[in-house]
């Protein structure tokens, strides 16, 4: 009984799995804001290759 009324009180691993949470949010944010503007870096990357192309030529 000791030993759940101390694991109850323990607070330190609530911290590692916040901090992981974070991570999961700021990963989550990053990939999402990737997703919505991959289409137009991808444009813009096709643009400036054509543009660079017709350059060259």
């Amino acid at each position: 009984m000791k030993m759940l009324a101390r694991f109850l009180r323990e607070e330190s691993g609530a911290t590692a799995i916040e901090y992981g949470l974070i991570a999961f949010a700021i990963f989550f944010a990053i990939l999402a804001a990737v997703q919505a503007i991959g289409g137009q870096l991808a444009a813009l990357f096709t643009l400036l290759t054509e543009g660079f192309t017709t350059v060259q030529s």
